[in-house]
């Protein structure tokens, strides 16, 4: 069964408003008959077909296989949008609902972004059953496909512009109405005028009322089902008490409720809750639509060399490994590979942090996500979705949207609580005032009821810390672990690698000495440098590896066994190309590493040989190679910016003291230590963390794991950091070591304004709950407050997105003449809330 049947009949449940209804098959796409019919729940059990599983969702730990047994076998990771949430007490009820499914492990929802990570193992639970909990629990789960999901946001955007249309020209009618009742001195109005006027009001408040309401009013319902208790449900209680006591005093102007109506106030604060919610869900799809907008960088279609040699526009979703395909100008590339025929330009700015367009021709290998600017290219396929970089940096942001750090955990367990204390509280004003006047008395309590909406207090850390990862996705750098940014604002030391971090990524061999007696010409030995290095991503080694292609090869060796020592170098085991005899234990690293006597100086690599059996002789010195770095021209300003906001630089690095040294004294860097083993690093981090300090550690990302796991806030530095099993907080895609500095400052500005919005949520309350006890507080008052609280939450955060003007030369533009309608730089786009 095909996705697109799927889709259709997913939208077919969506718009249903009870459920699932039947939907027509499509016979090519499906392979079902034409007029056949289906219902919604069959089509969410076409979803636990395994080959559909990885259109919204990827393997835990291995990849996506072709062989649906052995996707069944492993765990899954999905992901879903979720329909019906508005809040915090929503995404914990959808939390709770999930993890009681047997075999759903894990369970994540996002009240800000709307979606949900579900980890659950085929060999218990299928996706239509875990869905099928969500629904029994009065939502909807829909797996979250790109084009889906806009579509459903999209009819969602206009159904709450419609209902706000319908509150804001019923509010205007009764207001009129309402007009003549205030300005009337006694005796103006006769009793039938009045009546009649409240008999209008009355008709005009039903759309309000049985349109404008229903998501209030239907939320509030599923929770009385389910014995819990949302945002929803105090809100719903406001607006029935009031419509239900204005309407007696319709119908019965001589009873209790007779002396005044409340339409006005009603439609009022309706129009005003509208209005704030309709912002607020303008403002929070940046939030939802930031990860959709680098998911949709990916065409959906491209041009792929069939047999006969001519292009044929297949999906995207078609390709395999090894397929040829031609990429035209403005078009993106699908998948990882390299250009076979044609020269273009490309815009790399989502994998690098740069704007500036990167020459690529023949033989070029070229990223997936990345932007063809100038002329049509032929590129052969070398890897595919969740093994590209792009696939990496999607499933990066997807865990990062789906975190919640410790602050919004907070805000989440006293959200429940605190709705309790709210019914309560009504209760009890509505029994103090009902003695002096029944009406004014629900009145009263209808003003509670709004006015303590917790609605501000739940917005308050998300949004915020959502808005700065955005922020910095926009500059360069990739926010892991939102737990970070609260790490981050309490560093008061940064403790710094060299190589690739201070210094430039790239480095270069600048001589080579042969050592007296090696037994080898000196083209061999570089030969053997380079078939070495190669088994490496380390700066050191693609220096080598390329300094050996040019000069004179790799081959001629044939590398056996190889295993690299973190920090130190390789050892391998080596034969010569075509020539019999033992195989060499070759050494390439440090003078340490190779046990020799020390280089000096001069930064250089030791090449050492053991020839014959293992064991049988000692290391004997073959080449050094004299590498030359340049310290990064940022450096010294990134260091005594750091200093400046009171943070303590430290420089630890495995290369030689005396090269460790120099470029401390260049960088500005008082405190430097060299010839550190990654252990070495990791007990003076320790060391650093015993005396209270909260350090963070910038390193390259290759060999410095344990550290950075030790670290309370890490950031991997450089291009070939491997995403996938990279252990840092934070990924600096770009090649400008300030990220650092700035993203330390903007997670104290995020820190900053998550105290405000929490303080802002809780002085709010503080203030307006009295006055509505006291009876100070009318209902559409009440209403405008509770908008204007979640509103003024938001956008406090939303001056997040603005960045700092020491960005402004690393913003990626926008896209270029001539690209399709999606920014060249998806992260520019991905920015979580953004207001202009």
């Amino acid at each position: 069964m095909g996705l697109a049947w799927i889709k259709n009949s997913l939208r077919a449940m969506s718009n249903h408003p009870s459920g699932p209804q039947v939907a027509a098959a499509d016979p090519v796409q499906a392979g079902v008959p034409r007029g056949s019919a289906l219902d919604g729940a069959t089509a969410a059990t076409l979803l636990d077909d395994p080959l559909e599983w990885s259109a919204f969702g990827r393997p835990v730990g291995a990849p996506v296989s072709d062989d649906p047994a052995v996707n069944a076998s492993v765990p899954w990771e999905s992901h879903v949008v979720l329909e019906g949430m508005h809040c915090a007490a929503c995404a914990l009820t959808i939390e709770e609902t999930l993890r009681r499914v047997p075999g759903v492990r894990e369970a994540e929802v996002s009240s800000a972004t709307r979606r949900a990570r579900v980890v659950w193992h085929p060999a218990q639970v299928r996706p239509s059953q875990w869905m099928a909990s969500v629904g029994q629990a009065g939502y909807r789960a829909l797996p979250a496909m790109d084009a889906f999901v806009r579509e459903q946001r999209q009819r969602e955007h206009r159904r709450a512009l419609w209902r706000w249309l319908v509150a804001g020209f019923c509010m205007m009618q009764v207001m009129m109405y309402a007009w003549p009742a205030y300005q009337a001195m006694p005796g103006d109005l006769s009793l039938e005028m009045e009546r009649l006027l409240r008999w209008a009001s009355w008709v005009i408040s039903l759309p309000v009322m049985l349109f404008a309401c229903g998501p209030f009013f239907s939320s509030a319902l599923r929770d009385v089902r389910q014995r819990r208790i949302s945002m929803d449900l105090p809100v719903a209680l406001g607006m029935a008490i009031t419509f239900l006591v204005s309407s007696a005093g319709t119908f019965d102007p001589a009873g209790p409720f007779g002396r005044e109506v409340y339409y006005d106030s009603l439609t009022m604060f309706v129009f005003f809750l509208l209005t704030g919610r309709w912002l607020e869900l303008r403002l929070r799809d940046r939030t939802a639509g930031a990860l959709e907008a680098v998911m949709n960088r990916l065409p959906d279609s491209v041009e792929r060399r069939g047999a006969d040699g001519d292009f044929v526009r297949v999906a995207t979703r078609r390709l395999v490994a090894g397929d040829t395909i031609r990429v035209l100008p403005g078009e993106a590339f699908p998948a990882d590979g390299r250009i076979v025929a044609g020269r273009t330009q490309a815009d790399e700015a989502l994998l690098t942090g740069e704007s500036t367009p990167v020459l690529r021709g023949e033989g070029s290998t070229v990223t997936a996500g990345s932007y063809n600017l100038q002329a049509p290219v032929e590129v052969q396929v070398q890897s595919l979705g969740a093994e590209t970089r792009f696939g990496q940096i999607v499933a990066l942001m997807e865990s990062a949207s789906l975190q919640k750090p410790r602050l919004a955990q907070l805000a989440d367990r006293i959200a429940r609580p605190f709705l309790v204390a709210v019914l309560a509280a009504a209760a009890l004003a509505a029994a103090w005032w009902w003695p002096t006047s029944p009406s004014h008395a629900l009145m009263v309590a209808v003003a509670v009821l709004i006015v303590t909406c917790p609605c501000a207090l739940s917005l308050a850390t998300p949004v915020a810390m959502l808005t700065a990862a955005g922020t910095l996705a926009r500059q360069g750098v990739l926010v892991r672990n939102l737990q970070g940014l609260e790490a981050l604002a309490a560093v008061d030391t940064v403790v710094f690698d060299k190589t690739g971090t201070l210094t430039r990524d790239g480095m270069a061999v600048r001589a080579v000495h042969l050592a007296p007696g090696a037994g080898l010409l000196e083209a061999d030995a570089v030969a053997l440098a380079g078939a070495l290095a190669l088994h490496s991503l380390h700066p050191v080694s693609r220096a080598l590896a390329a300094f050996a292609e040019r000069s004179a090869g790799a081959g001629g060796w044939e590398v056996e066994q190889v295993q690299e020592v973190s920090g130190r170098g390789l050892v391998a085991t080596v034969r010569q190309t075509g020539q019999g005899g033992s195989p060499w234990t070759v050494r390439l690293g440090s003078a340490a590493h190779t046990g020799v006597v020390s280089a000096g100086l001069q930064q250089q690599v030791v090449l050492a040989c053991e020839r014959g059996e293992r064991g049988e002789g000692s290391l004997q010195e073959v080449a050094r190679f004299d590498l030359s770095e340049d310290l990064r021209p940022e450096a010294a300003e990134v260091v005594r910016g750091l200093q400046e906001a009171g943070v303590a630089v430290q420089l630890l690095s495995g290369d030689r003291d005396g090269a460790v040294q120099r470029v401390a004294a260049q960088a500005g860097i008082a405190e430097a230590v060299g010839d550190c083993t990654p252990q070495d690093k990791l007990q003076r981090l320790q060391g650093a963390q015993a005396q209270g300090r909260h350090v963070a550690m910038v390193g390259d990302g290759l060999n410095d794991g344990p550290v950075l796991a030790g670290a309370h806030v890490s950031f991997a530095f450089g291009r070939a950091v491997p995403l996938a099993q990279s252990r840092s907080d934070f990924v600096v895609l770009g090649d400008h070591l300030d990220l650092v500095l700035q993203t330390l400052l903007l997670a104290r500005r995020t820190l900053r304004i998550v105290r405000q919005n929490l303080w802002w949520a809780a002085g709010y309350n503080a203030l307006c709950v009295p006055l509505a006890i006291a009876g100070y507080m009318p209902a559409w008052l009440a209403g405008l407050g509770m908008a204007l609280s979640s509103l003024l939450v938001v956008m406090n955060a939303a001056r997040l997105a603005r960045g700092t003007a020491a960005h402004a030369r690393f913003q990626a533009p926008g896209a270029p003449s001539g690209s399709p309608a999606q920014p060249p730089s998806a992260l520019a786009a991905a920015t979580p809330v953004e207001v202009a």
